[in-house]
């Protein structure tokens, strides 16, 4: 089996592929403090209590990350508990068959690749991936797969927190959706705001790219992933698919490439 784990600035997700099947999955805080023994405790605690995976082995791990110190101990924990297990680790020099095409590519994060990756192997192209994270990232893809641009623009938790902060009667609310647009409640006002705001946003940004980036925007196909995700796709008029693992998909993707 294939241990994929997607470090984020505020989520590491991990996943573990039978195949091309996800059959395990957990989401944990980014611990920039953790060290590779934590790291490796925690790794094995999660393995070992699930169910699915008695008497599984990990045959193969690949990692990337936008935290290098987490990165730095991820690459530690590989060589101290999984020795005997090929790792890939998605850096400058790893094989990912998508060329990019920005004024510096070393700027382009690691996670970014392996979404355009996915999202050309899973949809083709021209894409565009609509990361929410802790920031909300839209990555541009070509219809020849090449990475040609992006939009990143403040993140949903992100904007909660700083509005939480900066508002004296203000504070922060649980991401649903509220009954109607025009709210009855403070709490509600937030949700809207929050949820449509950000919903308009992504619809508004998707639209000025897919213009740029094909002769036809209704070819363009919207990938949408990120924790944060399911909150917008469903009041998105322009995000086509909802794919959770595009990450760990494009993971698993990198790790053929480079074990073949």
């Amino acid at each position: 089996m294939l241990l994929t784990i997607d470090v984020g600035n505020t989520h590491t997700v991990l996943g573990l592929f039978d195949g091309e099947d996800v059959i395990e999955h957990w989401r944990l805080a980014t611990d920039a403090r953790r060290t590779a023994d934590e790291i490796a405790v925690v790794l094995q605690g999660l393995l070992g209590q699930s169910p699915l995976l008695k008497g599984a082995d990990v045959g193969g791990i690949a990692i990337c990350s936008t935290v290098p110190s987490v990165l730095n101990e991820m690459r530690e924990m590989c060589r101290r508990y999984y020795g005997d297990v090929t790792a890939v680790i998605v850096e400058p020099g790893v094989r990912t068959g998508v060329p990019v095409r920005m004024d510096n590519p070393k700027e382009v994060g690691s996670d970014r690749i392996v979404n355009a990756l996915a999202a050309i192997d899973q949809y083709g192209g021209p894409c565009i991936i609509v990361d929410f994270g802790t920031a909300t990232s839209f990555d541009a893809v070509s219809a020849k797969g090449e990475y040609v641009g992006a939009v990143t623009a403040p993140g949903i938790e992100i904007s909660v927190d700083a509005l939480a902060a900066a508002g004296a009667q203000l504070h922060k609310v649980e991401l649903i959706r509220p009954r109607s647009v025009i709210a009855k409640n403070t709490v509600e006002a937030l949700q809207a705001g929050i949820i449509y705001g950000f919903a308009g946003q992504v619809d508004g940004i998707v639209e000025r790219m897919a213009a740029e980036l094909a002769e036809d925007p209704e070819e363009v196909t919207v990938v949408a992933t990120g924790g944060h995700a399911a909150l917008v796709v469903g009041e998105s008029r322009c995000i086509d698919v909802h794919e959770p693992w595009l990450t760990l998909i494009g993971l698993r993707l990198v790790y053929a490439r480079n074990t073949a």
